[in-house]
């Protein structure tokens, strides 16, 4: 009975954790500010932080795009065997991985320690060792390991903390949405805070980061959690030597928040299998009884790069893939989801607005030409996006996007766990939705006229260039004679 007590207790206590501590909304309104944008730019990074084994590029949070939206990002170059120190933030994250591959670490807060290294004893043959004083091999034990790859994105939770590390032969390349304007984050909403549990990083956001510009590995940052503490204190926690805890507070690392592992990382891990996650698909239906998916179980990551797995493909133009809280649960208490857009040559994303959410559009390869109209009809951003840039679509404001002679690919971070466009040409289109008379009246042309307009297009979201059609034709008629 007191076994059943127990296991039920946990199972209470993860719930809560999962529904209570992860399930927060964003915050309706920015207090005190007015989303009123005449003007959209392409913004890159401003701030470098070089560390011993990679880079950290952090976008200015003041920008009036980020303040609007309610977001920040980020964006980590990891090498080869660099370790990214363990860290949490007060608002929740969501990772893409632009290249390379590696691990990562959750610690949950109370998840059981799954993973334990190879011994020669079992735990509570350890234990009774340690009773009786006596010396011995102990095995390691600790949290779920998670593999990652290209086309990832990683979903970590506020306030969880983790690490990653760099096991393949290319760097890691990582972009990093955090969502201020989420009610997670008590603390600043405009700069979310990281908090360090090894090391001497220097942080990444904040008013003082504009001032510094780039930041040198081996310049002064700001400790870690353990720095602040007594010495003496941390010392009887642990029950270690002043000597060890003073390593804790690690006061003369200079490595900055991405360490080399000399001799590389060598943890006990699950071996890499292809298709592992849509066999979990095929078999699985995403019950929602409270139960289905504790804190400690929850799927994290999920591939966003897999034609396979488009939701929308036009073998002509291109292809669009939606991550929500559908396929990827978590998100539901994130509040958050993702959009991967592949557009080839000459190809149109049709003309559309975000129902519910902002859009954080960030450009992964080759160049793509956006327009974005506000409620005014006006056009705030008619430029290039080039790779490495990114611009914010506000909720609402029409939006178009164009490959021109070279392929657009692109990761849109969105500010609801299920965002919902609306297309303005094309199969579904509200125009299509309107009946040809309304539509001759409201833009005064002819019925003929109206019913172009509307049937024209038998896509639903991604068109080939009628004119890049027209010069197609000739060039496969001259090949087939």
């Amino acid at each position: 009975m007191a076994k059943y007590n127990f296991l039920l207790g946990c199972s209470l206590v993860l719930v809560v954790l999962f529904n209570g501590c992860l399930g927060q909304g964003r915050l309706p309104f920015r207090q005190g500010y007015e989303c009123q944008l005449d003007r959209i730019s392409a913004l890159e990074p401003t701030n470098r932080i070089q560390s011993e084994a990679g880079l950290t590029e952090v976008w200015d949070s003041n920008e009036e795009q980020f303040q609007c939206s309610g977001v920040s990002v980020v964006r980590r170059v990891i090498e080869p065997n660099g370790l990214l120190l363990p860290s949490f933030t007060s608002a929740p994250e969501l990772v893409y991985i632009e290249r390379g591959r590696g691990i990562t670490g959750l610690m949950m807060p109370g998840c059981p320690e799954t993973y334990e290294s190879l011994g020669r004893a079992s735990f509570r043959e350890e234990e009774l060792r340690g009773e009786r004083g006596l010396q011995g091999s102990h095995q390691d034990l600790h949290q779920k390991i998670r593999q990652f790859r290209r086309g990832d994105i990683i979903a970590l939770p506020a306030g969880v903390a983790h690490w990653t590390y760099n096991n393949g032969d290319e760097p890691i390349v990582a972009v990093i949405l955090l969502d201020t304007s989420n009610h997670a984050n008590q603390l600043d909403q405009d700069f979310p805070r990281r908090f360090y549990l090894a090391g001497n990083p220097q942080q990444e956001h904040g008013h003082h980061q504009y001032r510094t510009g780039e930041m040198r590995r081996g310049e002064r940052g700001n400790g870690n959690i353990f720095s602040g503490f007594d010495t003496r204190i941390l010392a009887e926690s642990f029950g270690v030597s002043e000597e060890l805890a003073r390593r804790l507070q690690s006061p003369q690392d200079e490595r900055g928040n991405i360490v080399r592992v000399q001799e590389g990382l060598h943890v006990v891990r699950p071996p890499w299998r292809a298709g592992e996650e849509r066999e979990f698909h095929r078999h699985s239906r995403y019950m929602d009884n409270g139960l289905e998916e504790t804190i400690c179980s929850a799927r994290i990551r999920e591939n966003i790069d897999d034609p396979a797995r488009a939701d929308i493909y036009t073998p002509q133009a291109g292809r669009l893939t939606t991550l929500n809280s559908f396929n990827l649960p978590i998100l539901k208490f994130l509040r958050l989801s993702a959009e991967k857009g592949v557009l080839y040559r000459n190809s149109i994303m049709a003309p559309h607005y975000n129902l519910n959410a902002h859009s954080i559009v960030y450009c992964c390869l080759g160049r793509g030409r956006i327009q974005i109209v506000n409620e005014r009809g006006n056009s705030v951003f008619n430029d290039e996006l080039r790779q490495g840039q990114l611009v914010v679509v506000p909720q609402n404001f029409a939006v178009v996007k164009e490959a021109a002679e070279e392929a657009f690919e692109w990761i849109a971070f969105k500010t609801n766990e299920n965002a919902m466009f609306q297309t303005l040409a094309g199969r579904t289109s509200a125009i299509r939705a309107m009946p040809v008379e309304v539509i001759a009246n409201i833009y005064q042309i002819s019925h003929e006229q109206a019913q172009r307009l509307k049937y024209n297009r038998p896509e639903t979201t991604l068109f080939c260039s009628r004119s890049a059609e027209t010069r197609r034709r000739p060039a496969v008629a001259a090949a087939a004679e």
